[in-house]
């Protein structure tokens, strides 16, 4: 709500539309997770599959129209020059203006990523009807946002709002450490705003690892750089999804030249995560910062704060230190990849 350049509470300039790329992954996303969840409630209740393929539809409804958000000429929200989604601001003269601010904005769209296997669709009978109607009768929406994948002989279905081209594209910047990739995390800036931040009237976004300094919301801005939990974890989760249907066969282009598969950049992002909480080869907890107190004081140095969100540069703890809530999603992790 307070990543963007404007403050969200209040009118845009010129009477503009705001056409956002985050909004409407997260729906993308919502559609994927109840059509999962009904599948699940069709095991036992079969009337749920029907259920189920509404939200498929509305998922490809969703997809499709992202796609032609915003396609008035260059304007669309996809930015092929510069491989992001961005948001667009849409003036009633018809003019359009590009937001070009890499943010958590752009990579929202990414969190939109479901798997379909043939097999496991297959006990599902009227679901699996309806999918395969659909798929081959509304290839007009559909070629949009599902992708059909053949490895071993097994034929899956890929719900991605980006295809395989803007997914490749989008994770370099992902997986750029002048850009997304921290030590303990997904930024969400990317770093190439610190030297270059993006500014429109009085309005300037620029890269802010910590707390931000601008008053957007009354002060509380903070998502111009620093590491979520909760943002970064569904990354991991939409990685793992990613590389179970692509495995070597999609590889990433890193910075210093060497490739890394899906798996392992979401590995990385878990280590990452994980080692905001534990000791550095100095003996240091990135989470304390550096408060003498807590990394030192044997009556302190032991007792780990869950904080809200954490610098994108050097993990410390920043915002609520009791905020245990999404945090505590560093336990999934642990339990997840540390066994």
């Amino acid at each position: 709500d307070n990543i963007t350049l404007f403050d969200r509470s209040e009118k845009l300039p010129g009477g503009a539309v705001l056409e956002q790329s985050d909004a409407t992954g997260w729906m993308g996303m919502f559609c994927q997770n109840l059509m999962r969840i009904a599948l699940e409630l069709a095991k036992t209740n079969p009337v749920y599959e029907g259920m189920a393929t509404k939200f498929f539809q509305h998922y490809v409804y969703v997809g499709a129209a992202m796609k032609r958000m915003g396609s008035h000429g260059d304007h669309n929200l996809w930015d092929e020059k510069d491989g992001f989604f961005y948001d667009v601001l849409r003036y009633p003269n018809g003019h359009y203006e590009k937001l070009r601010v890499r943010s958590l904005v752009g990579l929202i769209p990414l969190f939109a990523v479901e798997r379909l296997g043939e097999e496991w669709v297959k006990p599902f009978a009227e679901f699996a009807t309806n999918l395969h109607w659909f798929v081959d009768h509304r290839q007009d929406i559909v070629a949009q946002c599902v992708n059909t994948l053949k490895r071993d002989d097994e034929k899956t279905l890929m719900l991605t709002i980006v295809s395989p081209t803007q997914l490749q594209r989008i994770l370099q910047r992902v997986w750029d450490p002048k850009e997304f990739r921290s030590d303990f995390g997904l930024r969400s800036l990317s770093k190439f705003h610190q030297e270059h931040p993006f500014s429109m009237g009085h309005n300037v976004v620029r890269y802010e690892p910590a707390e931000a300094d601008c008053k957007i919301k009354g002060g509380n801005s903070n998502w111009r750089g620093p590491i979520w939990f909760p943002t970064t974890f569904l990354m991991i989760e939409s990685l793992r999804k990613l590389d179970k249907a692509y495995g070597d066969t999609l590889k990433i282009d890193g910075a210093d030249g060497k490739q890394a598969t899906t798996g392992e950049i979401a590995k990385y992002m878990a280590d990452s995560m994980i080692s905001i909480f534990t000791r550095d080869q100095q003996g240091k907890r990135p989470v304390f910062g550096d408060i003498a107190k807590f990394q030192d004081d044997p009556h302190w140095r032991d007792y780990i704060t869950f904080s809200e969100y954490f610098d994108g540069d050097t993990g410390k703890g920043l915002g609520a230190s009791h905020q245990t809530g999404w945090t505590a999603l560093v336990a999934s992790l642990i339990d997840e990849w540390r066994r």
